[in-house]
């Protein structure tokens, strides 16, 4: 098949590379068609196996308990894969385990690796099942030992040799060179041909067996950023779980970064994936609003997200998820300036606040202070949490054209609300008659946040901003 390859089965305390460890090893070791080296061990694994595994394996703690450790296991192994490709069946699995237990030994292994999941597949496309089971029933396959390391691999030679007879030597070495070539590395059962994803930015669903998506992406480049994903999973256990899971990807591609991040914000609060965590969260805001008259007890007053209004973003301070996190930090600040927590609204009584009896407070409880002063530095303290007023007097939309210039997008705010993308003349004439008809798009934070860094941001090109009037552009 190819000139030097191992075949390699490890049975371990689990499915996470990351946490759970190696119980056994098996391989057998091929150079030019001949059998060069066959061994197999039982591994200190250092930690208790589960049950489950103990039943499913047969390899008992009682087994392992005067195995070698891995460590003492590495330099055999390694001597073993040197200069040959590491087979597998889903080699993901073996391969992430082995490169985690070297890693713990201080080695990196750097090993091509080729999946016979993926190579059943391409050889036998009209059959439906490829897992170690199936292919060993479907060809009669004698399995000495099933879950147990040398076992499997035995039965990985069996089925190599019957797909030689089948389908001859010649075709065999060729579909085993060209998924070596493809990267190996990618998932044995995803249905999509990651070579045929497209290089620039847009947005990519991670889809499994059930109907919510299992991840919503981002990036500039589609195809990189999906491959990054199975290039980390042997080091993270969310990408591990995600590559175990994944099926097929799907692609929406957009016209620049902005409308990448854009989609992928709505995408995932209205799919709520499984494996999305940070803009999957509650997006209730609260504000701190500041009483007009400086005399006004409480000074403060706490405004929540169904009555916020942008229009008012300038009199606002703060962009809580909760009010215990809005408290927070006003008593945080207070402490710093020396603000009074009963002018505040954080004490309750009369007279000299407890703070003022400890020297934190200058007095605008009892008299010491001004109203007018205390309420001075109160704005000061707050300044840079200030929420930004709409810097326009109407709607207006950010155009993104494509590096090739063959995809152009508008992306239409109002008040930082995100009335839509338009991607021709028709589309905008419609967001904005939409506009006119319901004034209810929701305030949203994440887009309040990336629309500021985008408008804001001196580091950036400044953006081509289009003024809107009506329904139509300016």
């Amino acid at each position: 098949m190819l000139a030097s390859y191992v075949l390699l089965d490890l049975e371990t305390t689990g499915g996470n590379p990351v946490h759970d460890r190696i119980t056994e090893i098996a391989a057998i070791r091929v150079d030019h068609g001949l059998v060069s080296a066959r061994w197999q061990s039982l591994v200190d694994p250092e930690r208790p196996i589960p049950g489950t595994i103990q039943r499913l394996t047969g390899i008992t703690d009682a087994m392992v308990a005067c195995a070698p450790r891995f460590e003492q296991l590495a330099d055999k192994l390694l001597e073993l894969l040197e200069g040959a490709v590491l087979v597998a069946h889903n080699v993901r699995f073996d391969h992430g385990f082995l490169k985690n237990a070297l890693a713990r030994a201080g080695v990196d292994l750097r090993a091509r690796t080729l999946c016979t999941v993926r190579l059943s597949r391409r050889l036998e496309p009209q059959c439906s099942g490829h897992g170690l089971d199936a292919i060993q029933a479907r060809h009669a396959l004698v399995n000495p030992a099933r879950h147990r390391a040398m076992g499997d691999v035995l039965v990985l030679q069996a089925w190599l040799q019957r797909m030689a007879e089948l389908h001859g030597e010649q075709a065999l070495r060729e579909h085993a060179q060209a998924l070596l070539q493809a990267g190996a590395s990618l998932p044995p059962h995803l249905q999509t041909d990651v070579a045929q994803l497209p290089e620039g930015p847009g947005v990519y669903l991670f889809h499994g067996d059930g109907q919510i998506p299992l991840y919503v992406g981002k990036s500039v480049n589609l195809r990189r950023r999906v491959l990054s994903h199975f290039q980390a999973d042997h080091r993270e256990a969310r990408e591990m779980r995600i590559s175990q899971e994944v099926r097929r990807i799907e692609i929406r591609e957009t016209a620049g970064e902005l409308g990448a991040l854009l989609l992928e914000a709505r995408l995932v609060k209205q799919l709520q994936p499984l494996f999305n965590r940070k803009l999957r969260r509650d997006n209730r805001l609260c504000s701190w609003r500041m009483a007009e008259d400086p005399r006004e007890q409480p000074l403060l007053g706490l405004v929540r997200d169904e009555v916020l209004d942008p229009t008012c973003f300038g009199q606002l301070f703060g962009t809580y998820r909760s009010r215990r996190q809005a408290l927070d930090s006003l008593r945080t600040l207070a402490e710093q300036h020396g603000l009074c927590l009963r002018v505040l609204g954080l004490e309750s009584g009369r007279g000299r606040c407890f703070a003022h009896q400890l020297g934190r407070c200058r007095g605008a409880c009892c008299g010491e202070e001004t109203p007018q002063h205390h309420a001075a530095r109160v704005r000061a303290a707050l300044a840079a949490e200030r929420l930004r007023a709409w810097p326009y007097d109407g709607p207006v939309g950010l155009r993104e054209v494509a590096a090739d210039g063959q995809r152009s997008e508008v992306h239409v705010f109002d008040q930082w609300r995100h009335l839509g993308t338009a991607r021709d003349e028709a589309e905008l004439d419609e967001l904005l008659h939409a506009r006119q008809r319901d004034d209810a798009f929701g305030f949203d934070l994440d887009t309040y946040r990336l629309l500021l860094a985008h408008l804001c941001n001196p580091r950036r090109p400044p953006p081509q901003v289009l003024r809107l009037r009506g329904p139509h552009a300016a």
